[in-house]
Parts: C-alpha cells; sequence; structure tokens
C-alpha cells in the first residue's frame, strides 16, 4: 500500500521544511502553485510558507496537506475542524443526502476524500440509470462505402489502398463531450485514490464506465450545455469540472501529479451569511440581496455582501472574516462602508465579523449627508455606521443555526 502523510494547518499558519515531513520538493510544487494562481493561496517565507485565508485540501506526492479556518489565531484548535465541510455542506457545495457528508465525523476524513466519494458514488448512479448516447461524426478508413466518402481524405490517404474508402457517417453510441469530461476526472480521482479506502471503488466505477476519447480543453469544459435528456449529470458534471480545473499535471517536481481544492474563506463567509439571512427572512416583509452592482467611476462598480431592505429603508451588510486589530475597525472598511450607504441611501451599514458577541452602538459619519427621493428633492440622512460580532458555532461545535436571526437582531429589524 502507497504511504500518505497528512499535514493538518490553519488559515494564516506558518509550514517551513522539516516540519510534519514537509520537503522541499513539496514546497517548490506549492510554490509554482501559487505562481499560477498570482501569489493568492501562499506567501513565501525562509524555508518555508504561510497560508492566507484559502482553506481546504493540497494534495501532492503522497503528502496531504488540510488547511482549516480559524477566525482567530487564539481559538481552540479543535473547535475549528471540520467546519469547512459544514460550512460547504450548508451552503449547498456539497448535497446533504450524500454518503461523503454522512461520513465527515470521522476524523480521517478530509475534504478532497468527500468530493471524491460524492463523484465516485454520483457516477455510479448515472451508469446503473443507463447512460446517454448521442450522435456524432465519425470518420475513418472502411472496406465498404459507409455514409459520405470525404473526397480530399480519400484521396490523400488510399492512393495506393484503391480497395479502401475514407468515409465520414453517424454514430449513434455514449463517445460524447460530457461523458469525456466524467471520464477524465475519473482518471485523475484514481491517482489520488490509490492506497486510500477508495481506491476499489475508484476502480469499479472506471471498469463500468465505457472507453472514451480523454482529449477534452478547459473551454469545451466550460461550454458544457445540458438539455432535457442530460439535465441528471448535471451535478456529476458540477463536480467533475470542479476536480479537472484544479488538477495541475505539470506543477510537481515528483511521479505524483497535484490537486488542490481551496476555497477562498472570505467569499465562503459572505454567502454563508447570506444563505442564513434568506432563510431567516422566509416568507416576510424583509428582501434579501446578495452582490448588487451599481457603477462607481468609469468601468469600476460596487458591490455590498449583502442589500436588506424594509419598506422604504435600506440597509447593507458587508462580511469580514477576521477578527479587527484592537477591536477597531480599519478606516478603508469604514469608508467603504460610507461609499455604500451613500449609493444605495442606506440609513444604517453592518460590518460583520466572526467572534463572541459584543454590544457596540451605530455611530453616525460626521457629514451633512442627503437622500434624494422620487420628486427629485433631496432631503437630510443620517448615514451610520457600527461593528456586530456573530459565533460561527454554538456551544455544541455546531454551525449556529440562528445566525440570520443575530444578525437581524444587531440592526435591528424584524421580519413581520
Amino acid at each position: 500500500m502507497i504511504s500518505h502523510k497528512n499535514i493538518s494547518v490553519f488559515e494564516h499558519q506558518r509550514l517551513r521544511i522539516g516540519e510534519q515531513g514537509f520537503q522541499q520538493t513539496h514546497l517548490d510544487a506549492l510554490l509554482k502553485l501559487n505562481e499560477y494562481h498570482e501569489g493568492a493561496y501562499f506567501e513565501p517565507i525562509s524555508k518555508g510558507i504561510k497560508f492566507n485565508q484559502y482553506v481546504g485540501v493540497i494534495q501532492v506526492d503522497g503528502l496531504t496537506i488540510e488547511i482549516n479556518p480559524k477566525a482567530d489565531k487564539d481559538d481552540d484548535d479543535k473547535k475549528w475542524k471540520g467546519v469547512l465541510l459544514k460550512m460547504l455542506k450548508s451552503c449547498g457545495r456539497i448535497k446533504a443526502s450524500s454518503m461523503g457528508v454522512a461520513n465527515v465525523k470521522r476524523q480521517h476524513l478530509n475534504l478532497l476524500e468527500v468530493y471524491f466519494e460524492l463523484y465516485l458514488h454520483e457516477v455510479n448512479t448515472l451508469v446503473r440509470k443507463g447512460l446517454v448516447k448521442k450522435y456524432r461524426k465519425h470518420t475513418k478508413n472502411t472496406k465498404a462505402l459507409k455514409g459520405k466518402l470525404e473526397f480530399a481524405g480519400h484521396i490523400n490517404r488510399n492512393v495506393i489502398h484503391k480497395e479502401r474508402f475514407y468515409t465520414a457517417h453517424q454514430v449513434y453510441d455514449t463517445n460524447h463531450l460530457i461523458h469525456q469530461v466524467i471520464f477524465k476526472a475519473l482518471n485523475i480521482v484514481d491517482q489520488f485514490t490509490k492506497g486510500t479506502r477508495l481506491y476499489d471503488l475508484s476502480k469499479r466505477v472506471l471498469l463500468n464506465f465505457p472507453e472514451v476519447d480523454n482529449t477534452i480543453t478547459v473551454k469545451q469544459i466550460n461550454n458544457i450545455q445540458l438539455d432535457r435528456k442530460t439535465s441528471n449529470y448535471s451535478y456529476a458534471l458540477e463536480l467533475a469540472r470542479l476536480i479537472i480545473l484544479n488538477y495541475s499535471p505539470d506543477i510537481s517536481s515528483g511521479k505524483e501529479k497535484m490537486l488542490s481544492l481551496l476555497f477562498d474563506m472570505n467569499q465562503l463567509w459572505e454567502e454563508y451569511v447570506l444563505k442564513q439571512l434568506k432563510n431567516s427572512c422566509l416568507n416576510s416583509d424583509i428582501k434579501v440581496s446578495g452582490q448588487e452592482s451599481k457603477s462607481f467611476w468609469g468601468s469600476n462598480s460596487l458591490r455590498p455582501d449583502v442589500v436588506l431592505r424594509k419598506g422604504t429603508k435600506t440597509y447593507i451588510i458587508d462580511t469580514k472574516w477576521k477578527r479587527p486589530s484592537n477591536s477597531s475597525a480599519s478606516v478603508s472598511d469604514l469608508r467603504q462602508m460610507y461609499t455604500y450607504c451613500r449609493f444605495w441611501d442606506a440609513e444604517k451599514a453592518l460590518l460583520l465579523y466572526p467572534g463572541e458577541p459584543s454590544q457596540n452602538k451605530f455611530k453616525s459619519y460626521e457629514t451633512d449627508d442627503y437622500s434624494k427621493d422620487d420628486q427629485e428633492n433631496h432631503t437630510p440622512i443620517d448615514h451610520q455606521c457600527k461593528m456586530g460580532f456573530v459565533s460561527v458555532l454554538d456551544e455544541s461545535g455546531e454551525l449556529d443555526q440562528k445566525i440570520g436571526n443575530i444578525v437581524l437582531s444587531l440592526i435591528p429589524i424584524t421580519p413581520t
């Protein structure tokens, strides 16, 4: 059985050569990966790296690095184990009914295993139900005239072999783009499950899946359109796309390739809060929207994370996955919120951080602001902002399901 080493770290933590089996070859591969992503994932340090706000899993040369979220460096490490999987599940990134999610509590189960298991079971289900066939154009040399004779190809190939015909004809089979994408992802999964509990399952699914072409491009993957006949391929294709686009066959310096599955905690925190707010305001008079955009200057635009509307009142929420220094909002964040207030005519803006709840009051911006109503009149408006904190986890260590209601109480605004 192949030897696999596992390293568990947290965002913003440092990892140096010699620690937990981390070697120079691993560092070289990670630095190349970081270059491909414009330095977003890590910060190079002396003989190592410092992780940024990206969390997830990286596997390279028999080493699995699991990067966990952690809102504050002083928090207990055990508190944050498994939080990423729970947030992905809550945001709908992982099917709640999947076998992988059911086994999340197992200590050895990492993010890659969850997605691999999801993918293998999804493809296995498609195979059992029967794979969709499609018509495609097939050109080849045959000894019988079948279909349309391709004159240019026929003359080029059969000057000597007069008995052959180079023809083009329609074939109805499983060798089409959708299956080619699924097959490519299956081969990647097969590489990374060697020596793991999923290897036998991977081999069985590959054995049952038909042999198809394996030459596809990123453009083809992104341009796939599903119809009524292939709609049940949606989730399998989503997972296949995720696996293929995060596979780096030319980065690793060793025999194995690299696969990285990383998520920006800033985006995930924003998505999670938005989802919880929508659940809390369901069937109420509060309208919740995310990533509304307004033109700001030239081609630049403004996009607050969350906009709440109740009647004529508008409220802005901007999520920040960090703990503010000295328990004070940065000047740049306050300026950002002020700009949102002006462009959306919002009376109140909330900077939302993860953390233990604390009592903060709204403070007014020291400016003379006006709001333009429907009659083109300008009426005074008092723009206010404050910092808000919500606990991501409840006392039992699970995601706090009341976050939406807690955020609304910070403004305060009550659904009716």
